[in-house]
């Protein structure tokens, strides 16, 4: 890694290498753009939003569908002190909620996107009664579809390291979004501790599908790259999800030495995978495998190491690692090499200032968890009571960090900065852990959190969406993340209060479903009926409580009932019109929801499509019909039936037969 105190000299100084990135768009569509160029370009746009009014220390939203967009932009920005804040696109109302959110939390931001992106943010503000907050928005916004000259270069500031570089809103919640201020100094120290603890450097060929809004996408995978003046390769996220294989044949193509994943990607990889053989692949390049995010699973890293060994990856490849936003990202890494050392432990021993009681992994009260090696230079890390006061190794207790990575806290949020750290400096990460043989392993989290595909949620923030079901109220349902004996992931189940039979239950439990499956894309795996919901004496739910009566199968009779019930139930939402282009839609959705039968009248919805899974069938549908239908039209239209209609509607078909012609022209 070069030289530099901030990533303003490292972006200036490598404007005469000769290294690029590659964006990896399509099978057989890539674009190179070298270090110079993007160096040009970002000038350039940095010209236009000054002409715009952003100034040193003004703060901009980037709200881009395209890599290419996002990082001509985030460094633009960069370039001119003026702070980035990429917020994430999504089709989900959830996303826009977020998205006005982290604007009034930021003041008077500005916004680089496109026109269709602003259009749909207006459409929700106006159902939201948010239309004042989205006309301070819209005014101070700057869209790439207007961007049709950058011959004229902006006015470089030259940052300093105690300046903020960008601010990092946390995944997945939208009640509350707090914003992760990282200045220039945390990024340098994070990539310089990095960059010593795996041995990168610049001969190294990373590849990374993760968002660039995650930090393990732009931190991990793009800046510390680009510090290391590596030719980096990125993928869109929407590519991966659609066609996973990609992956690993990029890998192969373009003789990648470091890519990474959370949990669910290497899960996704597999499911994909199938029965497919590795002819074709060589991944004998391949040093580090990233693994991070979300709780890692020991089995599904040795299934994904064994089913890829023909291709020749190496075992020791699969890299486990622990971060966070508030530590510009890395805390601890394994050496280099290494092999994986899981651990299974009694679930029951594993409260804070509790020894570890290791157990046979096949053990009904196992869990396994990773090994996520030791602490980066320039980074502390300790085990510590709830007074924040080191515990011995096999304890388990709080991790704590400190160091010239760690943030100095959250954008104007006072209150949640007096509770993020101890009175010693040590910043509370909200994870349990434990040190054995003198590596990390996380047990658990302090706070209620659920993982779900590399992002995190507050259970408050799904249980208000819950609630918004007829006759359901704060206090009638708790989400909890819960991963059942042998399971790779967890899994998000939702208990709610209910005393009669379960056919009554029924219908709740689909609009609950529904509800929490639609405005957030999230699957519900379970929707359980509880008799009470247990609370501490002062009035504290208690989840635990609920995820452990779950995994012992207090509530496998009702359960079993309900899924009766629903398979019985008379299916709405419109009568089937037996088109070809509905029987078409059916055979697309059957196969991407595992060769279930769905109704052309049953809700996607209620029966709890993931986000994924739209993907997966929007990209089948736009194959058939391109162009015809956009994702966020499956919202709309939730059922095959509706869908179909308007598929219809669209081509201008007026019946069966016209339908069917152009679905097979």
């Amino acid at each position: 890694m070069i030289e530099a105190s901030t990533f303003t000299e490292i972006f200036e100084a490598n404007r005469g290498v000769p290294r690029a990135i590659t964006y990896l768009e399509g099978e057989s569509h890539e674009r190179v753009v070298p270090y110079a160029e993007l160096h040009g370009r970002a000038l350039g746009i940095l010209h236009h939003l000054q002409k715009l009014g952003a100034r040193r220390g003004d703060r901009i939203i980037l709200h881009l569908v395209s890599n290419e967009q996002f990082i001509d932009a985030f460094w633009a920005a960069l370039l001119g002190g003026i702070v980035p804040v990429p917020v994430a696109l999504g089709i989900s109302d959830e996303h826009k909620h977020k998205l006005l959110r982290i604007a009034r939390t930021l003041g008077a931001p500005f916004i680089y996107t496109d026109r269709r992106s602003l259009e749909r943010i207006g459409a929700y503000a106006a159902q939201a009664g948010e239309e004042r907050l989205f006309r301070t928005l819209e005014n101070r916004a700057f869209l790439v579809d207007q961007l049709d000259d950058v011959s004229r270069a902006g006015k470089v500031h030259r940052a300093r390291p105690e300046d903020i570089a960008f601010i990092q809103f946390s995944s997945g919640s939208t009640s509350d979004p707090k914003g992760v201020v990282l200045t220039h100094a945390n990024l340098i120290a994070n990539a310089r501790g990095a960059t010593e603890a795996a041995a990168m450097h610049e001969g190294d060929v990373p590849l990374s599908w993760m968002p660039l809004t995650h930090d393990m996408g732009l931190i991990g995978m793009h800046l510390f790259m680009f510090a290391n003046r590596m030719n980096i390769h990125l993928m869109p996220t929407e590519l991966f999800i659609r066609r996973p294989l990609l992956w690993m044949q990029f890998a192969t193509r373009k003789g990648v030495t470091i890519t990474s994943s959370p949990n669910f990607g290497y899960r996704h990889y597999l499911k994909v995978l199938g029965g497919r053989g590795t002819e074709g692949l060589d991944l004998s390049r391949l040093r580090l495998l990233y693994n991070g995010a979300e709780p890692i699973s020991p089995n599904l890293c040795q299934e994904f190491l064994l089913r890829l060994e023909p291709a020749g990856l190496r075992r020791s490849a699969m890299f486990p690692v622990y971060g966070l936003a508030e530590a510009s990202l890395a805390v601890s890494f394994p050496v280099p090499g290494a092999p994986l050392r899981p651990i299974a432990i009694d679930r029951h021993h594993a409260k804070v200032g509790q020894r570890i009681v290791p157990l046979p992994v096949e053990h009904r009260d196992a869990v396994e968890l990773m090994n996520v090696g030791r602490a980066i230079p320039h980074c502390e890390l300790r085990i510590g009571d709830d007074a924040g006061a080191p515990l011995p190794e096999e304890h388990i207790g709080h991790v704590l960090i400190r160091g010239a990575n760690v943030t100095r806290g959250y954008l104007d949020h006072p209150e949640a900065n007096a509770a993020l750290f101890t009175a010693e400096g040590w910043l509370r990460t909200g994870d349990l852990g434990f040190m054995h043989d003198g590596q990390l392993y996380i047990s658990g989290r302090a706070k209620e959190i659920i993982f779900v595909n590399g992002q995190n949620y507050y259970p408050h923030d799904l249980e208000n969406i819950a609630i918004r079901a007829p006759g359901l109220e704060l206090g009638k349902v708790v989400a909890a993340g819960v991963r059942p004996h042998g399971a790779q992931a967890d899994q998000l189940i939702l208990f709610v209060l209910h005393r009669t039979d379960m056919q009554e239950f029924l219908p709740v439990a689909l609009e609950v479903g529904r509800l929490v499956n639609e405005h957030t894309g999230l699957e519900v795996a379970e929707i359980v009926p509880v008799r009470r919901i247990p609370k501490t004496t002062s009035g504290k739910v208690q989840r635990h409580l609920l995820e452990q009566s779950y995994l012992e199968g207090e509530f496998a009779a009702e359960l079993g009932e309900l899924t009766a019930l629903r398979a019985a139930r008379p299916q709405s939402g419109g009568a089937a019109s037996g088109s070809a282009i509905e029987a078409r839609l059916k055979d697309i959705c059957d196969a991407a929801l595992g060769g279930r039968n769905l109704a052309v009248t049953e809700n996607l919805f209620e029966i709890g499509a993931s986000s994924l899974k739209l993907i997966e069938i929007h990209e089948q549908i736009d194959r058939e019909y391109p162009g015809v239908l956009e994702l966020a039209e499956i919202f709309d239209h939730p059922t095959i039936a509706e869908l179909a209609r308007a598929l219809a509607a669209r081509l201008g078909a007026t019946g069966p037969q016209a339908a069917s012609t152009r679905a097979s022209s």
